[in-house]
């Protein structure tokens, strides 16, 4: 393995485990929905991205897009599963989503789809449904800030937890071959990460209600992002085309939260 995959490891663990800490400590302080809709935010996408572009062209990231948003669509049915089931414990909710989530993934994998359009479509799809289920259907409310006293040693697990899991996902994108490294391409270690800690920390309730923003949120903004990835980097280069969709996904995001703190439960 070459430097560049080694230097990739180690900006995901940063990413990952900051990114995490700022999400969890984000949904105690301010509420479910303000953690929720940061924990949606583009974050290890961008270095995925960014990375298959210096490594290899700007166009060959921006083709790598194709099956992404749907990908996060389906990652999403993780999460609608997650907070369907942690009321019966954390340890069964972890494995029954899982479980939904390689299978939905390794069916992805062996479609092999090469249609962009086919790809947003099932988005828009997974999308709409996600919504339903968690605000109409699950009827899930949102929670306020939690009082919680916090020692060195919890900030420094979830740290290392949250870097780790997201860590662990891009080294199994590497190492697991053709079948496993393409399915753990899309593995959604953020909400895995974000709703495990959640749940320890606030209980099952309120990681339900973390969980319910965060899908919102992760199925709006990551796809945005990822959409004008595939416009611009071939056209205006990466450090450009970062830039510009790292702006425009701030710009949803702003959106985003307008759309959950006023029209979602």
């Amino acid at each position: 393995m070459d430097a560049s995959f080694w230097l990739k490891i180690s900006l995901s663990f940063v990413v990952g485990s900051l990114w995490v800490t700022l999400t969890t400590l984000s949904a105690e302080r301010f509420g479910s929905k303000v953690g929720g809709l940061i924990g949606g935010l583009p974050s290890t996408v961008v270095i995925a991205l960014l990375f298959i572009g210096i490594t290899q062209s700007p166009a060959i990231a921006a083709e790598a897009t194709t099956s992404m948003p749907l990908a996060q669509g389906l990652n999403g049915l993780f999460v609608l599963v997650f907070i369907l089931i942690i009321r019966r414990g954390l340890s069964a909710a972890l494995i029954t989503s899982l479980l939904v989530w390689f299978i939905n993934a390794t069916i992805l994998y062996l479609l092999d789809l090469q249609s962009f359009l086919v790809s947003l479509a099932g988005w828009l799809i997974l999308l709409a449904f996600s919504y339903l289920a968690v605000e109409r259907w699950m009827r899930i409310s949102s929670q306020g800030k939690q009082t919680i006293s916090y020692q060195p040693s919890q900030l420094v697990w979830r740290a290392l937890f949250g870097g780790s899991v997201i860590s662990l996902a891009v080294i199994m994108g590497k190492l697991g071959g053709p079948l496993l490294g393409g399915i753990f391409g899309s593995f959604p270690a953020m909400f895995l990460s974000t709703l495990v800690i959640t749940a320890r920390t606030g209980g099952g309730d309120f990681s339900r209600s973390v969980g319910k923003s965060m899908l919102v949120s992760g199925l709006i903004n990551v796809p945005i992002y990822e959409i004008m990835v595939r416009a611009l980097y071939p056209s205006i280069g990466l450090g450009w085309g970062t830039l510009i969709s790292l702006l425009g996904s701030m710009a949803t995001g702003y959106l985003t939260y307008r759309f959950i703190t006023t029209r979602m439960t």
